[in-house]
Formats: C-alpha cells, sequence, structure tokens
C-alpha cells in the first residue's frame, strides 16, 4: 500500500484503470471533459500493475478498478465518481484538490 500512496500523494487526480475497462473509459472521459489532468495507471500494461491491484483489493472494493483519488484520497470508483458529479460536488472536490483552476 505505500507504492499505492506515494503514488496518489504526487498528482492531484490519480485513476487507477485497466485499459479494456468501459467504465474507466467513463470515468477518464468525465475528468477529462472537466479540463482535469489525472494520472492514469493502467494497471494491465504497467509492470507492477497486479502489486497495486492487490493493494487496492485490501480498500474493500469490488470491482477494484476504477480506483480514484483525488487530493490523495480515496474517493471511490465509477458509481461515486458518476454520483459526485451528478450532485454537483465533483468539480467544487476537484477544485480544492488543485485539479481544476476554473
Amino acid at each position: 500500500m505505500d507504492m499505492v500512496t506515494r503514488m496518489v500523494s504526487e498528482r492531484p487526480v490519480v485513476i487507477f484503470s485497466r485499459s479494456s475497462c468501459s467504465m474507466c473509459h467513463t470515468v477518464k472521459s468525465l475528468l477529462l471533459e472537466f479540463g482535469v489532468n489525472s494520472s492514469i495507471y493502467e494497471l494491465d500494461e504497467i509492470p507492477k500493475g497486479r502489486e497495486i491491484e492487490q493493494a487496492l483489493l485490501r480498500l474493500g472494493r469490488n470491482p477494484i478498478i476504477p480506483a480514484v483519488f483525488i487530493g490523495g484520497e480515496f474517493v471511490g470508483g465509477a458509481t461515486e465518481i458518476i454520483s459526485l458529479h451528478l450532485q454537483r460536488s465533483l468539480q467544487p472536490m476537484l477544485k480544492n484538490a488543485g485539479a481544476l483552476w476554473v
């Protein structure tokens, strides 16, 4: 989990994803529409992807991905991100994390 903690502390928005995951694509597209430059780690394409996936499992999520961190804090997956967007809470959260300047 130390590796994940270090990775999410480096950028305002970090997404752990898989390149073939449609919900991951949805979350990445939504954040991109806001103009967020997320750090995206495709777990199926990076050398320590399986290790990271095991660490994310400890968060108790099912499915594991997408796993979205905003401001270094675990926010959730696609359901949580879309819900925050519909509640109009996502944009202020992104702004507070320094991911948006608008």
